[in-house]
């Protein structure tokens, strides 16, 4: 029986799916709560907050000195001192201490001199110098802070000068996520190995800590079974409680057969929204039941963070009665063509350097499914609908996920990929306190001179094979770099070869097997140092790329490679022993290579080069990369200047 599909069918642009959330939820507000002041960080205040004492609540000295009645030291000058008997008329005082009757003065210690007589005073005082008048900080009755301010540690401190030991504070937002799906499984209950088909249920968790990032306190239900009459029994028991302010339900949201969310929806109460001209994140849902918005979350990882940013985030603050804040923003230019599709706004991932002194941004790869592609952006570019992508050069305003200081910290690494740039990552940022951090995009060695080409990258990573000279690198950067200097470092030699599954099963030995058509291969992408060696070494073997099954699927890291082979998509693929021990599978080796990190001689200088190249050279780096295997590190470090 073939299987009824659906349509979106509420299907809004983005903008006017945002009007139709706040237009029917405008007036919701959390209720006012009272808090102990030492309890209050973090909260939003319900109402203004009046002083009820001043502070400070007397006259008071503000400094280590004697306190005078000022007209009694008129005239005073250091060739005409006058004594003042001690006792009422100066009286010593330490800084805080209330101004004895009759004073409003203080003279700084070290400016009088104690005699027999009395105290020696060489300079003329003026009324309230150096003192602290009563309510000079707050005065009892003033509004000292005002209503939805957001209590910071300073303020604690200042609401218990105040006498205030309670405030009213708006009530944390409460919400509920629902996990949704048969396949989901809890992370912590999983099995190993994870069976096929089965989903580990993180986006509860990620929404969860981010609706706690707003102000609102979450929790996350069970996973629930995609059978629309559970899911309509969890709902009900939820509304039923009366104790959440927003529910979430995760997945289900989409138009496939099996998503029951939207029709369950309609049937409780109003869908409003079902899909969003927004990408990722189309498959979202607004409905309102029993007078509470509920949101359909689409199941994908980054999808749901683009949901959640847009609509989840503004409702939260607004229910608190806040406007949420405005992301900081910058000017960048584009490093490399961003293709988008009409009709959808694209919110486009983007690491972000200061290269040459100007902001580049470089998109990263990866679906609505990959977490690392958030994990690793610097900001994201937004592309209106009426817009089908963005040219390499243009500039664009991009809403910023690090701050200007970490984008300035980053050297930007675009090419080959290679483990030993993610160790060098880490140990970077280890040693610096994180100030100095790398992001990199990988996109083959040939990609990595062209982003040097283009100035939109610090170095990139290269192996790339001279088939006439056997040399590495130097014709290449010589035909791509023809003007730019550049040095070569060593980052370490490796071993290049094929990765199989552990024991070999299929019994390949050598690159004549992949013509067999019991084996899938999986490749490595246009460009790729590995990907030039590959079709170097089937012209050597006399073998069309047509009778390999499998060329045509791509890769972009050699991980990845590795990983196509242990989930059983492929039954082999050519890249680094490294990849191969990281995943416990067998790896056959074809060749040894140079692998080298190229960096214009203008960013050579600069200091965050400087401390890379400091732990490149160290031996703690060069025995960790030898622990990794399948690398040789006699020449780790070596400089070489081309041309």
């Amino acid at each position: 029986m073939e299987r009824k599909r659906r349509v979106y069918r509420n299907l809004k642009p983005l903008d006017e799916a945002k009007r139709i959330l706040f237009e029917n939820f405008v007036d919701m507000r959390v209720e006012k709560e009272l808090v102990p002041v030492r309890e209050a960080m973090g909260r939003v205040l319900a109402e203004p907050v009046i002083a009820k004492q001043s502070v400070p609540a007397y006259h008071a000295a503000a400094m280590d000195g004697i306190a005078v009645k000022a007209s009694d030291t008129f005239g005073a000058q250091p060739e005409k001192p006058i004594i003042l008997p001690k006792g009422s008329h100066a009286v010593m005082v330490d800084t805080g201490d209330p101004m004895p009757e009759g004073t409003d003065a203080v003279i700084m210690i070290e400016k009088v001199e104690l005699k027999e007589e009395g105290w020696e005073i060489r300079e003329a005082a003026y009324p309230w110098r150096n003192v602290r008048k009563a309510g000079e900080d707050m005065v009892k009755g003033e509004i000292i802070l005002p209503s939805r301010h957001r209590i910071r540690p300073i303020d604690q401190a200042a609401l218990l000068a105040a006498g205030i030991f309670h405030v009213e504070v708006m009530r944390k937002p409460s919400v509920l996520i629902i996990p949704t799906g048969t396949e989901i499984v809890i992370p912590e209950q999983a099995p190993d190995p994870l069976p096929k088909g089965a989903i580990l249920e993180v986006d509860g968790q990620m929404l969860a800590s981010m609706s706690e990032e707003c102000g609102a306190i979450a929790e996350i239900h069970a996973p629930v079974s995609d059978i629309q009459s559970e899911l309509k029994k969890a709902l009900s028991k939820a509304l039923g409680l009366k104790q959440y302010d927003l529910i979430m339900i995760i997945a289900g949201s989409s138009a496939g057969s099996e998503d029951f969310t939207p029709s369950l929806l309609e049937e409780m109460g109003r869908l409003f929204v079902h899909g969003i001209t927004v990408m990722p994140g189309k498959p979202a849902l607004i409905a309102k039941v029993e007078g509470k918005p509920v949101l359909g979350i689409p199941g994908y990882p980054v999808s749901a963070v683009v949901i959640f940013r847009e609509f989840v985030r503004p409702l939260l603050y607004m229910l608190q009665g806040l406007q949420p804040p405005e992301p900081e923003k910058a000017l960048v230019t584009v490093g490399r063509k961003i293709p988008s599709k009409l009709g959808l706004e694209e919110h486009v991932r983007v690491i972000i350097g200061n290269v040459g002194g100007r902001l580049v941004a470089t998109p990263l790869p990866g679906g609505a499914g990959v977490i690392s592609s958030i994990v690793h952006a610097d900001g994201i570019i937004r592309i209106p609908q009426e817009v089908s992508g963005l040219s390499e050069g243009e500039q664009i305003e991009v809403e910023l996920l690090a701050s200007p200081e970490l984008i300035n910290g980053r050297l930007v690494a675009i090419g080959s990929h290679d483990l030993t740039i993610d160790l060098i990552s880490s140990m970077l940022k280890e040693r610096t306190g994180g100030r100095v951090q790398i992001s990199s995009s990988n996109v083959g060695s040939l990609g990595g001179l062209i982003a040097l080409r283009k100035q939109t990258a610090h170095f990139a990573g290269s192996h790339l094979l001279d088939e006439e000279t056997g040399e590495y690198n130097h014709s290449f950067i010589k035909r791509y770099l023809p003007t730019i200097p550049v040095k070569l470092v060593t980052l370490a030699h490796r071993w290049q070869g094929f990765i199989v599954a552990s024991g070999n099963p299929k019994g390949i030995q050598s690159i004549h097997d992949l013509k067999r058509k019991d084996i899938t291969f999986i490749n490595r992408q246009p460009g790729s140092g590995t990907r030039i060696l590959l079709d170097f070494e089937l012209r050597k073997a006399g073998i069309a790329a047509d009778d390999i099954a499998g060329y045509h699927n791509e890769e972009y890291t050699h991980m990845n490679v590795a990983m196509a082979v242990a989930s059983g998509a492929a039954d082999v693929g050519l890249g680094i022993c490294a990849a191969a021990n990281a995943l416990s599978l067998d790896f056959i080796p074809i060749t040894k290579e140079r692998y080298d990190l190229v960096i214009p001689v203008e960013h050579f200088d600069d200091e965050k080069i400087q401390l890379m190249l400091e732990i490149i050279r160290s031996d703690e780096f060069k025995q960790r990369v030898f622990a990794m295997g399948g690398y040789e590190i006699d020449e780790t470090g070596r400089i070489v200047r081309v041309p």
